[in-house]
């Protein structure tokens, strides 16, 4: 009788991506070829297509590029009352990530350059930010 030996279920980038986020970074990869840096989710590099790279746990923290308010919840965000979709460049880096940040009622609240952290990953929301 032959025994087949069981392997442990390999994590998916997204799945890699989430534990990164519980541990306040994110989640990122350089490309081998050219440098670029990417999230971890995207597949082949955006500059030149190359599927060879480096993974790094950046630390979660950057500056707000832009964002979107939503005093008025869709569908499904019905626990978040007002927040910002906010996107935001990871400090040290070129790479821009973008997350939820839950109570932002106003622009006034958030101005451009404003430091935000990742603090963890929701299920509906996705990255988690707080601002610092």
């Amino acid at each position: 009788m032959e025994s087949k030996a069981k392997t442990a279920p390999q994590e998916s980038p997204r799945e890699k991506f989430i534990i990164a986020a519980r541990r306040k970074n994110i989640l990122a990869k350089k490309c081998s070829r050219c440098g670029h840096l990417m999230l971890v989710t995207v597949y082949c590099c955006e500059k030149c297509s190359s599927r060879e790279y480096e993974t790094l746990e950046l630390e979660g923290k950057g500056r707000v590029v832009t964002y979107t308010i939503q005093a008025v919840a869709p569908e499904g965000f019905e626990d978040a009352g007002s927040y910002a979709w906010v996107v935001f460049n990871v400090d040290g880096t070129d790479l821009r990530a973008s997350g939820f940040l839950p109570g932002v009622i106003s622009p006034s609240s958030l101005p451009i350059g404003s430091s935000v952290r990742v603090i963890d990953y929701h299920p509906t929301h996705g990255l988690l930010l707080q601002k610092v």
